[in-house]
């Protein structure tokens, strides 16, 4: 007799806080942007809105797992709603000269890399985010609060020291997902 799954329904709290970060996107971008990185009210209040839903990339996975509520919806939903909200962040901070080009340009190729690797190495099977990958993610989210926060410029130059932390973890843990993916593949293949 097989054991009967358990159904776990869409609507639950952790989908909830996964749309809720979708919802803060361009809610953040239109702070951002009606900032332009001068007003320092409205920038504080981009960063408030970027703290929260960044919060909710931590909460929604540990929620999901603890209570057994993971579905399709979520594993599909969760990282799309992760590289929205990075990526307008760094798009924006780029677009107002705060970040260089190249360093926007190297995390979203590294994003969009390791998505299209977990595709390719799909059928062969899941791979989980890395220790790495979540120290890169913490690292990205403490470098844009930085950015974003009007600190005096004193305390303003320990953003890009935290940003050259992120832009290294996340260039290691992109090849590290090259590798793993090569090694799962030649796994599934003997």
């Amino acid at each position: 007799m097989k054991a009967a799954v358990k159904r776990v329904p869409v609507r639950n709290p952790a989908n909830a806080l996964t749309v809720l970060r979708l919802v803060l996107v361009p809610v953040f971008a239109v702070l951002t942007v009606m900032s332009e990185m001068t007003d320092s009210s409205l920038r504080i209040a981009a960063c408030v809105v970027f703290g929260v839903a960044s919060l909710t990339d931590f909460a929604d996975g540990w929620i999901a797992r603890t209570w057994g509520l993971v579905t399709a919806f979520g594993k599909v939903a969760d990282p799309i709603a992760d590289k929205a909200l990075t990526g307008t962040a760094l798009v924006l901070l780029s677009w107002f000269a705060v970040l260089p080009w190249w360093v926007t340009g190297l995390v979203l190729a590294r994003e969009l890399g390791v998505t299209l690797i977990r595709f390719w190495v799909l059928r062969h099977g899941v791979m989980a985010a890395s220790r790495g990958g979540k120290i890169k993610t913490m690292l990205q989210i403490a470098a844009i609060a930085w950015y974003l926060w009007p600190f005096p410029a004193g305390l303003a130059g320990v953003g890009p020291w935290l940003m050259a932390a992120a832009v290294v973890v996340t260039a290691v843990t992109g090849l590290d997902y090259v590798f793993r993916a090569l090694a799962l593949r030649r796994s599934t293949r003997a």
